[in-house]
């Protein structure tokens, strides 16, 4: 499983690289604080597969980075999905890095 570290992603998102962020928490912990992701929450995810490009990088995160590379996993598997990236450390690992 390809993976990025939160600065790595801020520079991608800096220098506007074509990517998508998808958020897969939920609604109360994407109000709580975000990067401006698409949500989707991760029980959500199959009914919402459109919404994901798979001609484009696709930086999936979570709050730790868990539930991200569980959605990546199950979109790899079964969805055939090649261009998933999970956000080491998630949100947290953000905030502990870039939001100081």
């Amino acid at each position: 499983m390809l993976s990025i570290d939160a600065y790595e992603l801020q520079n991608k998102i800096l220098s506007k690289e074509d990517i998508v962020l998808v958020d897969v928490r939920e609604q109360s912990e994407h109000d709580e604080f975000n990067i401006g992701g698409l949500l989707i929450p991760m029980n959500t995810i199959f009914d919402n597969l459109s919404k994901i490009d798979p001609n484009k990088q696709v930086v999936i995160y979570c709050q730790k980075g868990i539930r991200s590379q569980i959605v990546i996993q199950r979109l790899e598997q079964k969805g055939g999905f090649t261009n998933l990236v999970n956000l080491q450390g998630g949100m947290e690992g953000w905030i502990k890095s870039i939001k100081k």
